[in-house]
């Protein structure tokens, strides 16, 4: 018994000295080391800061600009959204290195650069492991967060629910949600005194989307999928709090305030999606048949894999997961592409009339189909235009997993690469001297023929990991933004504060009131 003893109070101190080792290195001698390796191939960049890394300058910087207001009409942003980004890419150059924590981190604002890390077709740049908020939002298991073979499982799944076939059908839901809304902002526009109201238009698009979402992946469960919405609303705003503070690890596993919040959070939102799928389990069964589909929206797609006998099947915790992501990733960048797409047209006049003169041309007075949508040339442009400037998706995180070769650059693994999208979709270098303008007839020719280089647009990422949802998006923005079209006018407020904000997606930090006139009396 004694050897025994002695055998684990050895193992359990080598274990110890290991990790103690481990934190030691990662902390003083590879930020040191890797300073030096990038410096020799003059890639420079602020100090290392012990343990924080540069979140202390980040934080400062993040602060300052959330107090500042910008011209309504500067398309600006970059200094406003990434204020560490464009400060060290003028001190340092594009390419640069910066520390999170620990974690080293080099800006990569190159278009064929970005092209090359996530084209990547061997999963030698992979998405870089989170923090625990972070994935408790958008499910551990989702296809957000998973890799490797089960990432090419999950999207072989999931692909189905995102053919143009697929989502062709959706049109009429997303129009139902939508003409709900809008007869609500004609009442009220209709009864006020000067036949105008004020309605604050980014809160109104998040509820519109998590409605559409709602409707096309949970079906007559849509109630209480807007329940999942409001619950995941708050652990958004939790995770953006943190998100330049230091994390320690195994905190996430303490009965804190914040903690005991976020679980709550989070038991409920999986025990609706669970209340959810075996709802619609149980109204299978009522109906005595084997053979029917579980339903064509996203879920009914995710539990079909249940009847298979071949092929790859979701277990209850991954659909859960997946239906985490889709709801975030679903609501909050389609809610972000039409709040800045009604901005930009709020600013230009000519362009809103030129866009209802399309859509009457094409759809009249009808709910559009998706032959109608495939024709309005000017809603596509404009909207492309809105995600260059305003892309919901401020920048692009990898992992190297092996030591690569990177253009001209060695990198070693462990170290993270971001692609400022932000910056690239306004670098002059790609885009000419009017970058940062609205000028939709860039896009008249293309998407690829946009620019000067073919893959400077990256608001849906590209390569493998493109975003599976970007159809659905489009589909989404084109449908509201024509019922829109046929329905209202509308103009900024003066009470518009313009301060676009990074809230994990690009937002309007003071909202965006809009005055909106109805259109039909």
């Amino acid at each position: 018994m004694g050897y025994l003893i002695g055998v684990a109070m050895v193992t359990f101190t080598i274990v110890i000295i290991s990790e103690v080792w481990k934190l030691l290195v990662s902390v003083f001698w590879r930020p040191y080391a890797l300073t030096r390796h990038f410096r020799k191939q003059g890639v420079l960049g602020p100090p290392y800061s012990l343990v924080y890394g540069s979140l202390h300058e980040i934080k400062a910087l993040f602060k300052d600009e959330r107090e500042r207001i910008m011209d309504n009409h500067s398309h600006d942003i970059t200094q406003r959204i990434m204020p560490h980004i464009h400060k060290w890419s003028t001190l340092y150059g594009k390419i640069f290195l910066h520390w999170y924590e620990t974690q080293p981190r080099i800006c990569i604002p190159d278009a064929e650069l970005a092209k090359e890390i996530l084209s990547n077709k061997f999963g030698f740049y992979a998405k870089p492991k989170s923090r625990p908020l972070l994935i408790t939002m958008l499910g551990r298991r989702g296809l957000a967060m998973v890799a490797g073979p089960d990432w090419v499982k999950r999207r072989r799944i999931l692909n189905p629910a995102f053919f143009m076939d697929k989502l062709k059908i959706m049109i009429s839901r997303m129009a139902e949600c939508t003409i709900s809304m809008l007869d609500e902002w004609q009442r009220q526009a209709i009864e006020a005194k000067d036949k105008s109201k004020t309605i604050e238009i980014n809160k109104e698009f998040q509820e519109l989307t998590a409605d559409i979402i709602a409707h096309t992946a949970f079906g007559s469960s849509f109630v209480k999928g807007k329940e999942v919405f409001k619950a995941q609303k708050e652990l958004q705003m939790l995770c953006l709090a943190s998100i330049v503070n230091i994390f320690i690890p195994g905190s996430q596993y303490l009965p804190t305030k914040s903690n005991i919040k976020i679980w709550k959070l989070d038991w409920k939102i999986k025990g609706t999606l669970q209340h959810i799928v075996e709802s619609r389990l149980n109204s299978q069964s009522r109906s005595g048949s084997s053979d029917c589909s579980y339903g064509d929206d996203l879920l009914g797609v995710m539990m079909d894999t249940w009847k298979t006998n071949t092929g790859p099947k979701l277990k209850m915790n991954e659909i859960i997961d997946e239906c985490k992501t889709f709801f975030f990733g679903g609501h909050e960048t389609t809610s972000a592409l039409l709040t800045w797409t009604i901005y930009l047209l709020s600013l230009h006049i000519e362009w809103q009339d030129k866009l209802r003169q399309e859509v009457l041309e094409n759809c009249g007075m009808a709910i559009p189909d998706a032959d109608m949508l495939s024709k309005l040339k000017m809603v596509n442009m404009v909207l492309l235009e809105a995600l260059r400037l305003y892309c919901p998706t401020i920048e692009l995180h990898r992992e190297a997993l092996e030591d690569m070769k990177l253009g001209n650059l060695s990198i070693p693994k462990g170290t993270c690469l971001i692609i400022p999208v932000t910056m690239i979709q306004r670098s002059k270098e790609y885009w000419g001297e009017d970058a940062n303008e609205f000028n939709p007839l860039r896009f008249i020719n293309g998407v690829g023929k946009a620019a000067k280089h073919p893959n400077a647009l990256l608001a849906f990422s590209m390569g493998p990991r493109n975003c599976i949802g970007q159809n659905f998006a489009m589909l989404e923005a084109k449908t509201v933004m024509t019922l829109i079209l046929q329905r209202v006018s509308w103009s900024l407020s003066p009470d518009y504060k313009h301060a676009p904000a990074n809230h994990l997606s690009l937002q309007p930090q003071h909202g965006l009131p809009v005055v909106v006139k109805s259109l039909q009396f």
